[in-house]
């Protein structure tokens, strides 16, 4: 028999703990954004096309800013996202009220992380 060797694995990229809170935060608004597509869709505000339509590039728009939240633009642009899920509010009120909620999960995965991150830095200094 033939010994077949693998290649070694890379090691995996240590994430910061600000990328990991925005990572779930994002995470949790794509469940939110299908349901409330789903929802503004159900209440006929809008039709069908622009509501999926929009829906799908916000999603698509918040699984980049899963990729980008790594680095400091990719928290700026996952702030404008944020931004952009308030701006729900002019369609259905209670989009903004749900979005507002993710706006401080948001605020609070970026200060709390950098708080986190910092820590860590000058514990391993």
């Amino acid at each position: 028999m033939t010994e077949t060797t693998t290649p070694a694995r890379r090691p995996r990229r240590e994430r910061s703990a600000t990328e990991s809170l925005l990572v779930i935060t994002l995470g949790m608004e794509i469940i939110v954004v299908v349901f409330g597509m789903l929802a503004i869709n159900g209440l006929g505000v809008l039709a069908p096309v622009s509501v999926f339509g929009g829906g799908a590039a916000l999603l698509v728009l918040l699984m980049v800013g899963v990729r980008v939240a790594r680095y400091r633009w990719g928290v700026w642009f996952t702030g404008v996202l944020q931004a952009l899920l308030l701006a729900t509010g002019f369609i259905e009120v209670l989009a903004a009220v749900t979005a507002a909620i993710f706006v401080g999960f948001w605020i609070y995965a970026v200060v709390r992380g950098g708080q986190l991150d910092t820590a860590k830095r000058a514990a391993q200094a």
